[in-house]
């Protein structure tokens, strides 16, 4: 089966998708725990895309 890359429209989407995510997660940094809560998700999300 042929693998299909992505646009660079597509990729600048997904860079936005992340850096959006990074910012929520720099403005809840008064909490810790939330932080790590949202830093998980984020990398689990992440991990998701590596293996699909």
């Amino acid at each position: 089966m042929e693998e299909m890359g992505m646009t660079d429209k597509q990729f600048n989407g997904f860079l936005r998708f992340i850096i959006d995510g990074l910012e929520e997660i720099k403005k809840s940094s008064d909490n810790k725990e939330e932080v790590e809560i949202k830093l998980e998700k984020m990398i689990g999300m992440l991990q998701k895309t590596l293996e699909d």
